[in-house]
């Protein structure tokens, strides 16, 4: 019987990844209107604003040190939601994809304890299979724009652990998400602005709460109860999720490689589960 923090953090994980999938359903619309990148910037600017409103952090009241990887969080978050729609824009969805669950990969790997090792291989070999990169091709801009982003999220993943560990509840996000937006309201913000009306800045903010609100949050207290190791394999699920999104909604029939993806992937995620709990961790404040 698995402890009550693993199935809860196991469960949020599962949740933030259908928020995100959801998430990408209803923004393909909104692309065609103001861009990848520009979606990218009005879903993070409404984040923040968001989670200022609802949470309303006091930084005051947090330690320096948790309030500098707060800020860092902030800025690892904007960098990796921009360059993985940088990398989506010139290369295969699946080839991005692929490349960019090198970072939780990695920390899976590398954090992992002795007996949980196999998993994120085998996990690495589903996504293979799933994703399919090598059906794309080559774009030295696109593929540098997606490790930088598996960079990114493999450094989300360890600097979100160490916040939530020192911050109970979601305050840190509230802190890290209000950053990731001014960071991208200077990367991308002034181009897109001009080509705002008021229906895409409402759908814009229905969208910044499938993505980025609820799964970060979810995500945020997935963390405080797995493993770096866990989490990052358990992530590998996404493209299990993807593709099952796909074959209900889009209709989109996978193949034999696509459907031993899913055994492999799922069976990561079992392990990872099964092995993943953390001890309790008291927050500081």
């Amino acid at each position: 019987m698995l402890p009550s923090s693993t199935r809860a953090g196991v469960v949020f994980a599962v949740g933030a990844m259908l928020s995100v999938q959801l998430g990408l359903a209803v923004s393909v619309g909104l692309a065609r209107e103001i861009g990848p990148t520009g979606v990218a910037w009005l879903r993070l600017a409404w984040a923040g604003v968001l989670l200022l409103v609802l949470v309303r952090p006091r930084p005051s009241t947090f330690r320096r040190p948790v309030l500098k990887t707060s800020v860092v969080l902030g800025v690892v978050t904007a960098g990796m939601t921009i360059l993985f729609m940088v990398a989506a824009t010139r290369l295969p969805l699946g080839t991005a994809s692929a490349l960019e669950f090198l970072g939780p990969l990695t920390v899976a790997i590398v954090r992992g304890r002795s007996g949980t090792r196999w998993w994120p291989v085998l996990a690495a070999v589903g996504v293979v299979l799933l994703t399919q990169p090598w059906q794309g091709g080559t774009d030295l801009i696109g593929i540098a724009c997606a490790l930088a982003s598996a960079v990114c999220w493999g450094c989300y993943i360890l600097l979100t652990q160490r916040v939530g560990d020192e911050v109970s509840g979601v305050r840190g996000l509230a802190v890290s998400m209000p950053v990731a937006g001014l960071v991208a309201t200077f990367v991308h913000g002034p181009a897109t602005i001009s080509q705002l009306t008021w229906p895409l800045v409402l759908a814009g903010l229905g969208l910044a709460v499938l993505v980025p609100v609820i799964p970060f949050c979810l995500e945020m207290l997935a963390l405080q109860r797995l493993t770096a190791s866990a989490f990052g394999t358990l992530m590998s699920l996404e493209p299990a999720l993807a593709l099952l999104v796909g074959l209900i909604v889009l209709h989109q029939v996978p193949n034999l490689a696509a459907g031993a993806g899913v055994a492999f992937v799922v069976a990561a995620g079992i392990g990872a589960e099964r092995t993943g709990a953390r001890e309790p961790v008291k927050t500081m404040v």
